[in-house]
Order: C-alpha cells, then structure tokens, then sequence
C-alpha cells in the first residue's frame, strides 16, 4: 500500500503546478466553445469541470485532459437550435439528453471492447489529423485577436476593399499591437524559462507574469471577463452545478418523437468524442512512451457524459491542446487532471474576479505555443520520402479537419488507406501453371483472394482451352471473404458447364465448410490433402496467425 502511494504521488509537485496551469487555460476553451453551442458559459464550465474529474480518476489514460471541445460544440449548435424551435427556446434540456444517450453509446463501445479498433488507424491519418487539430487550434486563436477587417468586406469579392482595410487597421489599431506584443511575450516566456530552469512550469509562470504586467500596468486590452461580456455572458462566478432532471422530465417529453430527433445527434457527437478522444490517446501514448486503455476510456468518457448531462454540461471528450499543455508541464498521473477539474469549481465558486482579469493574450499565446508542439514538422520532411499514397493520406486528413472535423477526416483517411491496401494487395494475385504426366493442368494460387483480387483471379485461366482434368491448389493462398468464395463457385461452375472436371486442393477448413454449407455439389470438386506435409504445416501457421 505504501508503496502505491509513493508511485502515486512522486510526481505530485509537476502534477499540481501542470493541472493549475491547465485549469486556466481551460477557462476561455470552455466559454468559447459554449458560446458556439449557444449556451450559457457556466454549461460549458461545468461540463469541463465534470468530465475532466471522471475521466482522471478512471479514464484509461492518466495525464489526459478532457473537457468541453470545439469538434463536439460545432454539432451542438444546430441541436440546441432544433431544441429552441421545439421546446419554446428550452433547447439546451435537448442538449442534455442528447448528451446522456451520447454517453451511454460510449459506454457501450466500451463494453463491446470497441476502442482496439483505433489500433486500425494509420500512422499518416495519425499525423494529419496532428496537423489538421493543431491548424484548427491555431485559427481559433486567431479569433481572440481585435477584428481588422469587417465582416461585411469579402477578400474574394472586393479584394482591394479588404487590404486597404487591414493596412489601415493595422496603422490606427492600438489594441492589435498591443495584443500581439503581450503575447509574443508569453511566447518567449515559455520558450526561454525552460532554458534557465527547468523546475518551473514556463505556461503558469508567463501567465502570471503577463497578468502582473497588465493588471499593474493598466494596460487595457481583453481579458477573460470582457470576452464573457462581450459573448453575451454574466460572468464565471456560479453555485455548485444543479441536479436537473426534474427539469428535463418537465420540458422535454421522452417520446418517440424526441428520441427520433436526438438519437442521430447522439451518434454523432458519440463518435465524434470517441475518435478525438482515442486519437488524443495515443499521441499521449506516444508522447510519454507508455500504453493507455483505448476500452477504459469509452467507459469513463461515457460515463462522463451521462453525469454531465444530468447535472446541466454540454458534454465533451478529451481535449489534445490541454493534454499537451499538461504532459509538457511534467503531469503526468491522474492527480494532474483531477486537480485541474477541481481548480476550475474553485474559480467558478470563489476565484471569479481573479480569473476574468486574466488577459486573454496570454492564454492565447499559450496556445500558439501548443500549436507549434503539436505540428508534426517531420510530416515537411518526410513527405518525399513515403509512398505517395501516404502522403496524399496525410496531406488530406489535415485539410479535411480544418474543412469539415476530425470524424470526418479520420473516417476518410481510414477509407482512402484502406482502399490502397486493397488495391496493393488485389495485384498480388499469381498462378503458377504446369501440366501433369497425365494431361492435367494445374493452377498453384499464390496471395489473397479476396473482393479487389477477384478480377486478376479470374483472368488467370483458360476455361476454353483448359484440358479436362484441371486442379486449382490453394495452398500459398487465403481465402479472405465471400467474394472470393463466390468467385470460386462461379469458376468451377464454368468448367462443368463445358463438361470438365475440377478440383480444388489445400483449402482451409474454414472455407471448406463454407462452400458445403452453400451447396453440397461442391463436396465432389474439393479434395483432402491427407498425405501432404505442406498443407498441414501452412494450415498450422494459418492457425496461428488467426
């Protein structure tokens, strides 16, 4: 037990000072991405203080973040739109059952051990979709800085327009200049600290010092309270997060109906959590070279959320630009994560005015530091260096999750690798043919059989000029999926039709089955192998690849 303890809190000190740190940069994520939720910005604290407790006490990664993220507040925004028109402006109690259902998907991907299936994602989705989120994080801070240019101007439509308004905001804008000052020096803050000393976390102290400056200085320039006031909140100061189910069971009606109109929002915002979340997985498996648990997390992510909503949060999955504020700060343990949670109650119960001091160029020049972490550079690097599917992989999954989002761009980068691996492999087909003493032609099948293979397998025989006796030898072969089993049943009903006799050798039993279940005719043309040492030494190592 002792010794349990000293494992848990030897990284204490680094886990405290990295989940503090955390928990300020939180704060304005969560407002953010509330507002593009169109809810209050207490739903979206809430929702980051809840799921960043659960997810570090039992999620299958210690040192990961979790809270509410733009990928999931992009869909919610149409739902609680949806739920205003239908619940007399109550859309945000759609909101949360449709979190609750969220989560309880999750848990069954859980239960139903689904979360291997990341371990299919390859390493060039792996590192465009690094690329697309650290773009992505990149351009949302770009949003904090003072608008240059109005709305209204398009570049594409009155280009002339557009520059000769930023050249003239840029000369006359104090607020710009001074913003972007404030956070170059954050910047250079955490760049240089870690050069002096490495004892101290560089994100928290160039926080504090640019606060210090600014609050001291009288400098004015944004802060986390004037973007609430200025996004139509109240302020961060709230109670305890409240139970809201009697609520929800007075507004929204568990009908057929609701549940028609959420359930595909659950899917997706499900999905969409659960891939960020995974993915965030493993680059922090990468980052610390140890091994989280894809399965534990869905539980604890699923379990997060359905808390979440039944205590009014917007619901939320990991968050990779926190994560890696955090394991850069040296958190590693889940005490790094919880405290961040709980810091965030602390500030939305007591520490309010403080935080909404806070200049909103520090936090964004934390961020542009994250941004520059995250970036796979080697990706420039290596580009001509891999297989130019590869690369089109990559290069595709980056702009598609700055396009679209990362679900989308991690499904498409999955599809596209495995439509190549399937062509790769559909040209591996081979028949080695020779012709007995006895007059019969034999067809030795060497690679896959399987439906992008069929093709190259049929062009391989002669069903015309065949002699009578043909032998297909599956032995260096595999059999892969029912097309390959339909293309064999079509081939030999071929010969027959011309009155030839065909057998086929070395199947595995598995595929033997299979085509006897379908028809027994086919218990004449297959032929056991009883006396042929090769065949029972590659079914042996088929057995054992399986």
């Amino acid at each position: 037990m002792n010794a349990f303890i000293r494992k848990q809190t030897a990284n204490a000190k680094n886990d405290l000072l990295s989940g503090l740190t955390v928990a300020l940069a939180l704060v304005p994520e969560a407002v953010a991405f509330a507002f593009v939720a169109d809810v209050d910005p207490l739903v979206g604290l809430y929702a980051a203080f809840m799921i960043g407790l659960i997810t570090a006490v039992f999620g299958g990664r210690p040192g990961m973040i979790s809270g509410a993220t733009g990928a999931l507040a992009v869909v919610m925004v149409s739902l609680v739109a949806q739920g205003d028109a239908i619940g007399d402006g109550y859309g945000k109690y759609y909101l949360f059952v449709t979190v609750i259902v969220m989560g309880v998907i999750q848990m069954l991907a859980g239960i139903l051990k689904l979360g291997k299936f990341v371990r299919l994602i390859p390493h060039p989705v792996m590192m465009g979709f690094v690329n697309g989120l650290a773009i992505v994080i990149f351009l949302a801070q770009l949003k904090m800085f003072p608008t240059l240019v109005s709305p209204e101007v398009s570049f594409w439509g009155d280009t002339g327009t557009w520059f000769s308004e930023l050249f003239t905001s840029l000369s006359s804008n104090g607020n710009f200049w001074k913003m972007l000052v404030l956070v170059l020096l954050t910047m250079g803050i955490m760049f240089g600290l870690p050069k002096l000393t490495k004892k101290l976390p560089e994100a928290l102290i160039a926080i504090l010092v640019v606060s210090l400056i600014v609050i001291f200085g009288g400098v004015d320039v944004a802060t986390v309270g004037s973007f609430i006031a200025d996004g139509g909140g109240k302020g961060l100061q709230g109670g305890l997060p409240d139970f809201q189910l009697s609520k929800i069971l007075e507004i929204v009606p568990l009908n057929w109906e609701t549940f028609r109109f959420i359930l595909p929002y659950a899917f997706i915002l499900a999905a969409i959590g659960l891939i960020e979340s995974l993915m965030t997985l493993n680059l922090v498996d990468e980052l610390t070279e140890t091994r989280g648990n894809a399965n534990r997390e869905c539980l604890a992510q699923g379990g997060a959320n359905i808390i979440t909503g039944f205590f009014g949060g917007m619901g939320g999955c990991a968050m990779i630009g926190q994560s890696i504020i955090n394991i850069k700060g040296g958190g590693r343990g889940r005490l790094s994560g919880a405290f961040a949670a709980v810091m965030l109650l602390i500030f939305i119960l007591f520490a309010a005015p403080l935080i909404e001091q806070i200049p909103i160029a520090a936090l964004v020049g934390v961020m542009f530091m994250v941004v520059i972490g995250t970036f796979a550079w080697s990706s420039f690097r290596i580009l001509n260096k891999i297989p130019i599917s590869d690369a089109i992989v990559l290069i595709a999954v980056s702009l598609i999750t700055v396009w679209q989002d990362l679900a989308v761009a991690v499904i498409a980068g999955v599809i596209i690798s495995a439509l190549v691996f399937a062509w790769e492999n559909a040209k591996r087909i081979r028949a080695r043919k020779h012709v007995k003493e006895d007059g019969t032609k034999v067809y030795e099948i060497w690679g896959p059989l399987f439906f992008g293979s069929i093709q190259a397998f049929n062009s391989k025989f002669d069903v015309k000029n065949d002699p009578d006796q043909v032998e297909i030898d599956f032995i260096e072969s595999r059999i892969s999926d029912h097309s390959a089993l339909e293309a064999i049943f079509n081939l030999v009903e071929k010969y027959e039709k011309v009155g030839k006799k065909v057998k086929l050798k070395h199947l595995s039993e598995d595929c033997k089955l299979i085509m006897m279940k379908a028809s027994p005719k086919f218990l004449a043309v297959i032929e056991e192998a009883v006396d042929d040492p090769r065949y029972h030494v590659m079914a042996r190592a088929n057995e054992l690849e399986k």
